[in-house]
């Protein structure tokens, strides 16, 4: 869906597009001790290959950033450079999970559950601030941004900026939008997205208003934490990280 009227200042939009580019024109020695290939650190910088799938690499940069809420002094691994960066990142994460919480409870009301259905636990885990950059690219025939794919947290809010390139838990009642990010061949593209998603030993699982006798769970209640685990699993596909039958992995997370 797209949301206008959110709340989010405009200024503070235009602020958070400067400061990404700012931050992605910073010379490489700059930004280098912030390169890491370690998929369990919160705070780092990557190249194209988060969806590193039979081999194949993806025309993107990615600055993923993690914190906690209520923030405390859960940014100060963040980069220091440029530097109004955490002031404006903190801001931009803060107010943009007010409005993932506030869609939260409106879908709750759509769905016929209580409000604060999705409270606590349940949204409780780090926030993830992914700062999404797509060079120029010589051939976009050739090359995706990203892969089709679906996320796995529990809501995502994305801030596209102009140039375009996206295309696009309730037993089945609400489903993940498979989505992909093509390349431009003129034009770097940045992204900024914000991800809620439960705690890592959080249960989820189909609510107990959507099953009954003549509707019988879809999906087995599992841990946050272990549906990531295989979530990334089924996703790496033919990679090294794959041990288990895919088809079987599927079927422990229906």
């Amino acid at each position: 869906m797209q949301v206008v009227n959110h709340g989010v200042p405009q200024q503070l939009l235009q602020d958070m597009e400067a400061v990404c580019d700012e931050f992605y024109d910073l010379p490489a020695a700059a930004k280098a001790h912030l390169y890491s290939e370690d998929r369990q650190k919160p705070n780092r910088l990557f190249s194209g290959t988060t969806y590193e799938t039979g081999g194949h690499k993806y025309w993107m940069d990615c600055l993923r950033l993690a914190f906690s809420f209520p923030v405390g002094d859960s940014t100060a691994g963040w980069p220091d450079k440029p530097q109004r960066l955490r002031e404006v990142f903190e801001k931009f994460a803060v107010l943009t999970r007010g409005v993932g919480m506030e869609l939260l409870r409106l879908l709750c009301e759509a769905l016929g559950l209580r409000p604060d259905y999705f409270d606590g636990d349940l949204s409780g885990g780090d926030v993830i601030l992914s700062i999404n950059r797509y060079p120029p690219c010589p051939n976009p025939s050739a090359a995706l941004g990203l892969p089709p794919h679906c996320d796995r947290n529990l809501i995502t809010l994305l801030h596209t900026g102009p140039v375009h390139g996206l295309e696009v838990v309730t037993n089945g009642m609400l489903k993940s939008v498979e989505h992909r990010v093509t390349t431009n061949a003129a034009l770097a593209r940045t992204s900024r997205a914000i991800f809620i998603q439960p705690k890592e030993d959080c249960l989820v699982g189909p609510a107990e208003e959507f099953v009954g006798e003549d509707n019988p769970p879809c999906y087995r209640t599992v841990t946050f934490g272990d549906f990531r685990r295989k979530h990334s699993v089924v996703k790496l596909g033919s990679s090294l990280n794959l041990t288990t039958n895919l088809k079987d992995i599927q079927k422990d997370i229906r």
